[in-house]
């Protein structure tokens, strides 16, 4: 059975951009989604929990339509799936911990009295190897970018979901927080035996930490296999996108030295 299947899903915003995705994520995987910038992946990923609703298609999520569930069914997808959002999505006028409160579920949060909720941010800020005495009171603006991306993950992994959707986890860090980042989310989806999928600029990094990847060109799924196959795929569109991929980790590599 898979945990996420996105079934015929098409979208347009003036112009096609999903033009019927079909596609299957497995139970406990981590599963990377690449492609060309601007070729839909996020807006893929949004499917997923209704922030785009598809013009076309279905996805389902644990056994459950999103779109044809009835009632309810987008409230209780919601409640198992946790969403990092890119460059954080922080609430500026909010400090971290009610950042981080944020991702528990509303009846959650309305059972648990005050000691109960500080408890789920304190754990989940540790988790991400943030120090909840430091952060706990600041506001976004006093973060540094790395900080920013971690109390994001704490906000998406709080309510403890089975799963956990990454929008471009790395996008604007450089490469050595990009790697602790990267570590972190392998780290996370071992240790809370979440189904992850992620959707991510940094190849490279992508193939090295996920069990299956995938590409995304022409709204429709191009390329989906093992690290291994994609790499030596002799698919001429994948060829060119991971020989550019791997030209662009170089150039980080040498502007690191």
């Amino acid at each position: 059975m898979s945990v996420i299947r996105f079934r015929n899903t098409h979208k347009a915003f003036g112009h096609p951009v999903l033009a019927g995705v079909n596609l299957d994520v497995h139970p406990g995987e981590m599963f990377a989604l690449f492609g060309p910038s601007g070729t839909g992946k996020s807006v893929l990923l949004k499917t997923t929990i209704g922030l785009v609703v598809p013009d076309r298609g279905d996805v389902e999520v644990d056994g459950q339509s999103v779109y044809f569930g009835g009632n309810g069914a987008l409230a209780r997808v919601r409640k198992l799936v946790g969403y990092v959002f890119q460059n954080a999505a922080l609430f500026d006028s909010m400090n971290v911990y009610r950042n981080v409160e944020m991702g528990l579920p509303p009846d959650r949060l309305r059972r648990m009295n005050r000691a109960e909720a500080a408890r789920a941010v304190w754990a989940a800020l540790e988790l991400v190897n943030l120090d909840p005495g430091s952060v706990l009171s600041l506001l976004p603006a006093e973060l540094s970018g790395g900080m920013k991306k971690r109390a994001g993950i704490a906000r998406a992994i709080v309510g403890r979901p089975s799963i956990l959707l990454w929008d471009e986890p790395t996008t604007g860090l450089d490469p050595v927080n990009t790697a602790a980042v990267e570590r972190l989310i392998t780290g996370l989806s071992k240790e809370l035996q979440v189904t992850s999928m992620i959707v991510t600029h940094d190849v490279e990094g992508a193939l090295w930490m996920c069990d299956r990847v995938s590409m995304l060109e022409g709204g429709r799924i191009r390329f989906c296999g093992t690290p291994e196959a994609f790499r030596t795929d002799t698919d001429p569109v994948v060829r060119a996108f991971v020989d550019r991929a791997v030209a662009e980790a170089a150039l980080d590599v040498v502007e690191m030295t």
